[in-house]
């Protein structure tokens, strides 16, 4: 089962992945994760791609992709891939076809996680932080014992430069822009399946596991 995960900032990408690896038994492969552990391997792409980030500079599509090629073709992929933040445009969503094509494999399904960008502001203005441990509260979803203080150390919660409301409009506004070519993408490919993520966590992982399950019987 190969499957992409694709959803707006604060659409719940994360828990929604742990509990596809949790019940599929396939690894979660976020790009970051990728580029570390190629660098951290000490591989010749791991190092090209290494001199491009200490640089500031992104790393080229053609690295990407064989960072790409070497971690589907580890073990622990051969019964299927989670990818979360690849593909991001349509040159690297075709390059990602045609290593597939080669491997005799396909994507099975691109699960989109949808929910109204005024719900994902409201999500993501509300998340605090501890300075301290770094853990991660929410005003409404998640909050603390007590008020605008950390569980584990006490310490006084604050909001992220980046989750002030403009700054989060803003971001979203980048993120669809940046989405919407690739979902053309896949819907007309027949991938793309749009889960809405407005609902309960359990609610919204229901429906994508009764999705996958028509593939996975």
């Amino acid at each position: 089962m190969n499957l992409i995960l694709m959803g707006l900032p604060g659409a719940g990408k994360g828990t929604q992945a742990e509990k596809i690896v949790e019940k599929y038994g396939i690894p979660h492969i976020s790009t970051g994760d990728m580029f570390r552990s190629a660098i951290k391997e000490g591989t010749e792409l791991g190092k090209k791609a290494k001199s491009f980030m200490d640089k500031g500079e992104l790393v080229p599509d053609e690295v990407t992709i064989g960072i790409v090629r070497e971690r589907l073709g580890k073990p622990d992929c051969k019964n299927g891939f989670l990818l979360d933040g690849f593909p991001r445009t349509i040159a690297q969503a075709e390059a990602l076809e045609n290593l597939l094509d080669d491997m005799n494999s396909k994507i099975n399904y691109v699960l989109h996680i949808e929910v109204p960008k005024e719900k994902l502001v409201d999500r993501l203005t509300g998340r605090r932080i501890c300075p301290k441990c770094g853990a991660t509260y929410h005003v409404e979803f998640n909050p603390p014992e007590v008020d605008g203080k950390c569980d584990i150390d006490g310490e006084k919660l604050i909001q992220r430069e980046d989750d002030q409301p403009d700054t989060v409009k803003n971001r979203l506004e980048v993120n669809m822009d940046q989405a919407k070519p690739l979902l053309d993408f896949y819907d007309e490919k027949g991938y793309l399946v749009t889960i809405d993520g407005d609902r309960e966590i359990d609610q919204v992982f229901q429906d994508i596991d009764e999705k996958l399950g028509k593939i996975s019987s």
